[in-house]
């Protein structure tokens, strides 16, 4: 049999399984793609563009650097003359002009970089560093002890160009501007005629420089759509940190409106009660004609309305000020050691008139013998009758009533309410724990109350450190369970020696 179990009473009922829920959140982030897409040219991605292109230059620069060192240092290795060294500091000093653009467009504010000023600049830079490529391809080695030279020329520049097609992904245009020239210049001083090795490298350096700058097309529109999901996720998270702040501002109107009105009725009791008292006592005195007799029986039948219409009032004024002062934590628990079973026997005495009047049972089952709680007497007899009170409401004539009052397995004690009534549907069991809350069958049925019985009861449990169960199933019946915790239950002293006792009694 499958339970529904509610421990908390939920007074905002949301089904965030809703399917428009979802399309709507869809819908939304499908029109936020969108229009990042259509603005993914824009001067805002243009510029975030050169900021990237502007760190990998500043943190490439070291990677290149030593390339080229290694690149000398082979140069020297081989037999080369003082022509690598000069390359060497050639490239190092054209590659220091774009690491310095890259710099100040790096330490620039994005929103003053000038986009076309800047990819300008960029694009000049990058030309003037492929001047040290550009004399590289022209160098030769008739000196060199090692066969093949060109083919060596042409596998360093490759590595140049992979290199650089990554660093300058964020650029359009930057890897033909700085490696045009230099695959010209390898044509331009390969021998003449060629040999087939060098129209090989000559041919493999041409085909490498388009294929590079496809690679590197690619991988600009992969930062391009990297940027895009970057804005749309800032712009998401912008909304939900508003969204969210909304929904605290009206939480925190809500809480300070919800305790404002619970400290105004808590506030009202005496204001409130003293009129009804005056009510009650001169309406009774007038249905049992203290005074003498009231000729008029029809005055006898009004006065008895009077009294039993202000006891209701009264009784519904009473929840409503209990649930306002726990709501406002001005409810004080009065403590002491208290015995469950007794409260229980004593509540459900007080209920065997009404149930009798529906023909309905009460059976106890309590355990043999329990422990004292450190409890407030008045807030549990109130839990129980209340229990008690729904129970014998919606029990059906001839039904029964089973308090069971025991042990937890963890120690505490607890006390059970079943009845055999037509149960609770479980989505309603949020709502009837709620304030003012009543399920279907409460509407319908002729005993209708004010729904403030399983809020007190499930606040005041709380207020003891417990836990309020409400089972249920339809056509079978509700069980609620109030369970207090194991610190609230009192260990039994050990009985004392008799001499000891009467040695107390001697002194």
């Amino acid at each position: 049999m499958s339970l529904q179990i509610a421990s908390t009473a939920d007074k905002n009922i949301v089904d965030r399984r809703k399917p428009h829920r979802n399309s709507d959140v869809a819908r939304a982030v499908r029109k936020m793609r969108d229009r990042l897409a259509q603005q993914s040219a824009t001067p805002d991605f243009d510029r975030e563009l050169l900021k990237l292109h502007a760190r990998a230059m500043v943190g490439g620069a070291t990677a290149i650097a030593l390339l080229v060192l290694a690149i000398a240092v082979a140069g020297l290795a081989i037999g080369m003359s003082g022509k690598i060294v000069i390359w060497a500091v050639l490239t190092v000093a054209c590659h220091a002009g774009l690491v310095f653009v890259a710099r100040h467009v790096d330490r620039t504010e994005t929103a003053n970089l000038k986009p076309r000023q800047n990819r300008r600049s960029f694009l000049v830079a990058h030309l003037l560093s492929g001047l040290g490529w550009v004399y590289f391809a022209s160098l030769g080695c008739d000196t060199c002890s090692v066969d093949q030279f060109p083919v060596i020329k042409a596998v360093m520049l490759l590595f140049a160009m992979a290199a650089t097609a990554i660093m300058t992904s964020s650029l359009r245009g930057a890897l033909i501007a700085t490696f045009a020239g230099p695959i010209v210049a390898y044509a331009y001083f390969a021998t003449r005629p060629w040999s087939p090795v060098e129209a090989i490298m000559v041919g493999l350096l041409a085909v490498a420089l388009p294929f590079f700058a496809y690679v590197a097309s690619h991988l600009y529109r992969s930062s391009v759509m990297l940027m895009s999901f970057q804005t749309e996720k800032d712009a998401l998270i912008a909304e939900l940190e508003t969204a969210k702040s909304m929904s605290d501002e009206a939480r925190r109107r809500a809480e300070e409106a919800n305790l404002a009105k619970s400290r105004f009725l808590a506030s009202m009791s005496h204001e409130l009660r003293t009129p009804l008292n005056a009510i009650l006592g001169f309406s009774e005195v007038m249905s049992n004609e203290v005074l003498g007799p009231m000729n008029n029986p029809t005055y006898r039948d009004y006065a008895k309305d009077v009294h039993d219409s202000g006891q209701h009032l009264l009784n519904l004024i009473n929840e409503i000020l209990d649930l306002s002062r726990i709501e406002a934590g001005r409810y004080q628990l009065h403590e002491e050691p208290v015995v469950l079973l007794n409260i229980a026997e004593d509540c459900c005495h007080m209920m065997e008139l009404r149930a009798r009047n529906k023909d309905i049972r009460i059976i106890q089952d309590f355990e043999a013998s329990l422990p004292r709680l450190f409890a407030d007497e008045r807030a549990l007899r109130q839990v129980i009758l209340n229990l008690l009170s729904n129970a014998i409401k919606f029990t059906s004539t001839g039904g029964e009533v089973r308090v069971r009052v025991g042990w937890t397995a963890g120690g505490g004690q607890y006390v059970s309410v079943r009845d055999n009534g037509p149960g609770i549907p479980p989505e309603e069991i949020p709502i009837v724990l709620s304030a003012f809350g009543q399920g279907s069958i409460a509407i319908k049925s002729a005993e209708q109350g004010t729904g403030l019985g399983l809020p007190i009861v499930q606040g005041l449990v709380a207020m003891h450190g417990g836990e309020f169960q409400l089972v249920s199933k339809l056509r079978e019946g509700t069980e609620a369970i109030a369970i207090f915790p194991l610190s609230r239950v009192m260990e039994e002293l050990p009985a004392l020696p008799m001499k000891s006792v009467a040695g107390g009694r001697r002194r």
